[in-house]
């Protein structure tokens, strides 16, 4: 199990691109689908806990997973699978990098993948949208989210707390019979 975690992790962090959101599609499909390891639902959970801790997304949810599985040692084996691939992508391009960044196809590149990059975030982002049953109704949370944090500039901490004030007080006071059932 511990050598399947790592090989998993690995995986998911050599082959995706645009950081941990980008990643989303990929990690669903192999801890949901392929490997089972956690069900549709706790993937969505794990997903808001993974952004609301400090530090990185994929070592976040990997560590979570891994802890799952098998307590303390697969956290551990499940984070270092999921950081030891792009720490060693990281390294090599930080060894050689400025001897490239003045070349014109180089810097083409990076302004190809930069859009692909955004596409890599946007269809996990609507796809969690859709898990997390966002209607026409609902749909106003994130978007007032968003335009608090990028046009007001309110620190992303406060909108995590006043959200988990307000589910807390609408599941103990407004809808207390969703509770029951």
């Amino acid at each position: 199990m511990l050598i399947e975690l790592f090989k998993t992790f690995s995986k998911i962090g050599a082959f995706t691109f645009g950081g941990g959101y980008a990643m989303i599609p990929m990690i669903e499909t192999e801890v949901v689908d392929k490997h089972q390891w956690i069900s549709r639902e706790e993937f969505i959970d794990l997903i808001a806990i993974a952004q609301s801790c400090p530090g990185v997304f994929a070592i976040n949810i990997s560590t979570f997973i891994g802890f799952k599985l098998r307590r303390e040692v697969g956290a551990v084996v499940a984070a270092i699978g999921a950081a030891l691939p792009s720490f060693l992508i990281i390294l090599l391009i930080a060894m050689f990098f400025h001897r490239f960044m003045d070349v014109p196809w180089v810097a083409a590149m990076f302004r190809g993948i930069r859009p692909a990059v955004v596409a890599l975030i946007a269809v996990p982002t609507f796809n969690l949208a859709k898990s997390a049953h966002i209607t026409l109704a609902t749909c106003w949370i994130p978007i007032i989210t968003a335009l608090l944090i990028w046009l007001l500039g309110v620190n992303p901490v406060f909108i995590i707390i006043a959200a988990a004030l307000i589910g807390y007080l609408y599941g103990q006071f407004i809808s207390p019979t969703e509770n029951d059932s």
